[in-house]
C-alpha cells in the first residue's frame, strides 16, 4: 500500500469528552451499527478531514448514539446488513468511504 507512518495513538478519553472537544474542521463518519441495510449514507457527506468511528464490541449504547446523532460534525452511515467485527468494520468503513471519495483527503 506504500504506507510506511505509524498512526498517532491518545490517551483513552471518553465519548462525552472527546465530542466536546471535537475540531470544528473535522467531520465523524459514524458507522452505526444499528442501521443494518445496505451499506448508505455516503452520497450525502461533506467534503473535507475526516475520522472514522467504530463501535466498541457490544455496539454503542443508546446514550452514546444520542450523543453521536447530536453532534453536528458527525454522520451515521451503514456498512451493510452484517454486524461486524471492529477490525472487520474498520477495513470496511475505510473501504467505503474511499470509494466515496476516490482519493484520501
Amino acid at each position: 500500500c506504500g504506507g510506511t507512518f505509524v498512526p498517532e495513538l491518545t490517551e483513552v478519553r471518553s465519548l462525552s469528552d472527546l465530542l466536546a472537544t471535537w475540531p470544528q474542521d473535522r467531520n465523524i463518519l459514524f458507522c452505526d451499527e444499528t442501521l443494518l441495510d445496505t451499506a448508505s449514507g455516503f452520497a450525502s457527506l461533506p467534503k473535507g478531514p475526516w475520522a472514522i468511528l467504530i463501535g466498541p464490541e457490544g455496539g454503542f449504547s443508546p446514550a452514546e448514539r444520542r450523543q453521536l446523532q447530536a453532534h453536528p460534525k458527525c454522520f451515521p452511515v451503514s456498512l451493510g446488513p452484517r454486524i461486524l467485527r471492529a477490525d472487520t468494520a474498520a477495513v470496511a468503513a475505510l473501504t467505503l468511504w474511499q470509494s466515496h471519495f476516490g482519493d484520501w483527503e
